[in-house]
């Protein structure tokens, strides 16, 4: 209730108080009543600033009523003051825990109650709420009166259920498939498991990353023009499923056309910085070509001792043509030093771990496209929630202070897992992994999986920054114990391996290592087994002591062409260096795949093949190749090569040579996107022979000098909550009398 008087009175009637009372007020003292108010005893107040008065103390946020009364030269003043807030509580909510919505509303306790307040953070909890996909949640602010002016307040809520991505599609697109562009998309449909997959829930923050990803996909094929002209995002009639529409323009496909630079610093040759240039006319412009360009110059420059270089890309439309012609500038930048790099919010990861991932270092050259790539690299670690490097101007015009803010994560993981196949039977598995061990950026993994035939214990340590600098340290001990069906013995092993790895050009890394392997067969049933086997049997536990080497090359993630890419990995290993044989170990790869049709379908042929030179001691079966259905399918594990069939025995003794080439392809099979089912067919074509140095103890030995076996198949791709599911069907079109052919596989990989 507040006092008012006629518009014509109240400009005219001046009032001079020489008191003033209170009442109604218990926590707020009449002074600071007053002082919110701005009037004053003894001095003349007209009515409007009475009304002022009555405004400032109605709108402070305090009082739930206010009565301003003059009662001749008395003022009085009469408030009820609003509760105090004893308890904030949360009811009704299972997704979003009590001390998340703690951090959304801004009502505290042992404040005052502000009604217009707790109606806000009512609509800020429904929206952290529409943020998860729950766009349905309702939100209702009660209160509970308590004694001594105090109330509770609860938010009850009403958390509804996911709204799901029904439906995807696509307006204006002519060169990709819709189901193409779906799989660019962050956001994904409900399908068959909308229970147990959480992607398909509509959030609408997220669809400015997918616009992002759209356009990021676009330009890295040449579509420079490309821009999404709208989302549009329709509510079903039952309110639980969105229908997700992007309207896209394409435009045309650029490539480059002529790529040149020149040179406006007079103490630099241009031609020698032309040949650092790896982009060449006639190939699909990309900015991420444009960009490995760039940075291969600036780091020329600095090997160059040239500082403050700066290469500007000048692009050159060719709509004619449908080229884009480049011109790398070479010019001086600003001189712009860094003065300082600051980090702040890293309690659980070391500075240097951070600091490493910088190019620069306090008083370099500053480069702001250098600072951008340590931004990229700083969260590629996977270490934080969220990184934010950013420049800002030191102490002069020539210094800058980098700041790097980061928010930790956890970075440890505790896995349990399943695995099914027909080879091995089922196993269970528990794996703990440490990817920011003490917060040295070190991964450290401990493991140990069981199936019916294969038991294996594991422990792995990774220093991938070893005395600061990009070399990977590493070391791996492994113990398998195999009691396999496919094979009529059992068998131990145990792996000690070091290793320690480093790049030696843009695709290319090299890893020496040293292996100490002790090995033993062990009898299951000596009816089963044949002489050659029962000689593995009994030379007991052979170890051998080996330096080798790995280099590959891979540029499937990082090469040219995105819709195609190369990985070749050729190693070696030399045992000797003490155990108890000496030989040479050698195996290669090369894999080839490209994606046509739109990138619809993904064709795939891998050449591999291996050979084992023995010079002294034990040439075991467990010390040759054995092919497995994961290098020639339609095959049991051992079930091609030589075998050792006599009196009785089936025994297979694997191989000192060996080579597989597999051809397959990839593709959709016309089912909806969103059940994740896919197939592909495969042709494989391969040979395991040779067993030169092995102690043939009056065997019988069949397929030594070997035949190349022929296997087609058709295989089923199954994209389960639970893991990625595969079915091989196949048929071997040739084979020898003594293989043992394998018509069907299923394999299940999951962790939960």
């Amino acid at each position: 209730m507040a006092w008012l008087a006629p518009a014509g009175e109240v400009a005219a009637q001046e009032y001079r108080f020489n008191s003033v009372q209170i009442n109604g007020n218990e926590r707020i003292g009449d002074a600071a009543i007053l002082r919110r108010a701005g009037i004053s005893r003894g001095q003349a107040t007209s009515g409007g600033q009475l009304n002022d008065a009555f405004q400032n103390l109605q709108n402070s946020g305090l009082f739930e009523s206010v009565a301003i009364e003059p009662r001749g030269n008395t003022l009085v003043i009469t408030v009820v003051e609003l509760p105090t807030v004893n308890r904030i509580s949360f009811e009704g909510n299972r997704r979003i825990k009590d001390e998340v919505l703690t951090q959304v509303v801004q009502s505290e306790e042992r404040r005052v109650f502000n009604p217009a307040q707790a109606e806000a953070d009512a609509a800020s909890i429904a929206e952290a709420y529409s943020s998860e996909g729950r766009i349905a949640a309702r939100v209702q602010p009660r209160i509970i009166k308590r004694s001594q002016n105090r109330v509770d307040l609860v938010f009850e809520i009403f958390e509804g259920d996911n709204v799901e991505v029904e439906r995807v599609s696509f307006v204006g697109n002519r060169v990709y498939s819709d189901r193409r562009l779906r799989r660019v998309l962050g956001t994904k449909q409900a399908g068959l498991f909308r229970r147990f997959v959480r992607r398909d829930t509509f959030i609408e923050s997220q669809v400015e990353v997918d616009k992002q990803l759209l356009r990021d996909f676009y330009l890295s094929r040449g579509y420079v023009d490309m821009r999404t002209q709208a989302v549009d995002g329709q509510l079903t009639e039952e309110r639980d499923g969105f229908f997700v529409s992007y309207n896209i323009v394409e435009g045309q496909q650029f490539r480059f056309g002529e790529i040149s630079l020149v040179s406006e610093l007079p103490n630099v040759d241009a031609d020698a910085y032309r040949q650092i240039v790896r982009t060449r006319p006639g190939v699909v412009y990309s900015p991420t070509l444009v960009e490995a360009d760039i940075a291969r110059l600036e780091r020329q420059a600095v090997r160059d001792g040239i500082d403050f270089m700066r290469i500007e890309p000048r692009i050159e439309r060719n709509d004619r043509e449908l080229t884009l012609d480049v011109t790398y500038v070479l010019s001086r930048g600003p001189r712009v030093f860094v003065e300082r790099i600051d980090i702040e919010g890293n309690t659980t990861t070391l500075d240097r771990v951070i600091r490493r991932q910088f190019d620069s270092v306090e008083g370099d050259p500053f480069n702001p496209r250098a600072i951008r790539q340590a931004a990229e690299r700083i969260r590629a670690l996977n270490y934080f929630e969220t990184a934010e490097v950013n420049a800002r101007e030191g102490s002069s015009q020539e210094e800058v202070v980098v700041d790097v803010d980061v928010v930790e994560k956890p970075t440890g993981q505790l896995n349990f897992g399943a695995a099914f196949s027909n080879n091995d039977g089922f196993g269970v598995a528990l794996n703990f992994a440490e990817e920011n061990f003490l917060g040295r950026g070190q991964r450290l993994a401990l493991s140990f999986s069981t199936a019916d035939e294969a038991r294996r214990y594991g422990i792995s340590f990774l220093e991938p920054a070893f005395l600061g600098r990009d070399v990977a340290l590493g070391l791996n001990l492994d113990y398998a114990e195999t009691t396999s069906s496919f094979l009529s013995f059992d068998t131990n092993r145990l792996v000690f391996q070091p290793s320690i790895g480093f790049p030696v050009s843009e695709n290319g890394r090299l890893q020496l290592r040293y292996t100490a392997e002790e090995t033993e067969v062990i009898v299951r049933d000596p009816k089963e087994n044949g002489l050659t086997i029962d000689d593995d049997i009994a030379a007991g536990a052979q170890w051998y002591s080996a330096l080798g080497y790995q280099y590959t090359y891979d540029t499937r993630t990082s090469g040219l062409d995105p819709t195609a890419g190369v990985l070749f990995q050729f190693s070696q290993d030399f045992a000797g260096v003490g155990g108890d044989s000496e030989f040479i170990k050698t195996t290669a790869k090369v894999v080839g795949e490209r994606k046509i049709y739109n990138e619809d379908v993904t064709l795939r042929a891998t050449l591999e093949g291996g050979a084992l030179s023995w010079s002294s001691g034990n040439n075991r079966v467990l010390d040759r190749f054995i092919l497995s259905p994961s290098i020639m399918r339609g095959f049991e594990p051992g079930g091609i090569g030589p075998r050792d069939v006599g009196g009785g025995a089936d025994d297979t003794l694997g191989g000192n040579l060996y080579v597989v080439a597999r051809f397959e392809a990839e593709f959709p099979l016309g089912l909806p996107e969103e059940y994740g089912i896919s197939g592909g067919v495969f042709y494989d074509v391969g040979n395991l022979w040779d067993l030169s140095d092995v102690n043939i103890n009056g065997g019988s030995i069949v397929g030594e000098s070997g035949s190349f076996r022929h296997v087609i198949g058709f295989s089923v791709f199954w994209e389960t909550p639970v893991g990625p599911l595969q079915f091989n069907v196949s048929k071997a079109l040739k084979s020898e009398t003594f293989d043992k052919e394998q018509n069907f596989e299923i394999t299940l990989r999951t962790q939960f």
